[in-house]
């Protein structure tokens, strides 16, 4: 029986594709599967052999953890340059919007909590 080995839903373009191809590269006998016409359906790559699963997964385990360090470099890099934009960046250039921003979370919050506070009293 097949094995949910990689979903792809919300997974950007560049990274399913290198996905499949390290898939591909070390051999692993995968399929794919849509969501459908109607979306209901798992967008994800299969794999069809049980006994190559643990393989399979410590390949995409190192993948994913080379990615999310480039990542954090890329990040980190462009903090350093000044390319990244910060809260206060972003407070200074539009700052009645960050106001309501933070006014609409503020009331949320409220709104999930008010049902809970008759039970503190």
């Amino acid at each position: 029986m097949a094995k949910l080995l990689f979903r792809l839903n919300n997974v950007p373009d560049d990274e399913a594709d290198e996905v499949r191809q390290l898939l591909e590269d070390h051999q692993f006998d995968t399929y794919e599967t849509s969501a459908g016409r109607f979306h209901i359906s798992v967008p994800a790559i299969w794999l069809k052999d049980n006994s190559q699963l643990p393989a399979a997964r410590e390949v995409l385990a190192e993948y994913q953890a080379r990615r999310a360090a480039d990542a954090q470099a890329r990040h980190a890099e462009a903090l350093a340059r000044g390319e990244q934009e910060t809260f206060a960046q972003r407070f200074r250039t539009a700052p009645m919007r960050m106001l309501v921003y933070m006014l609409a979370g503020i009331v949320v919050l409220g709104l999930s909590t008010i049902p809970f506070l008759h039970f503190i009293q």
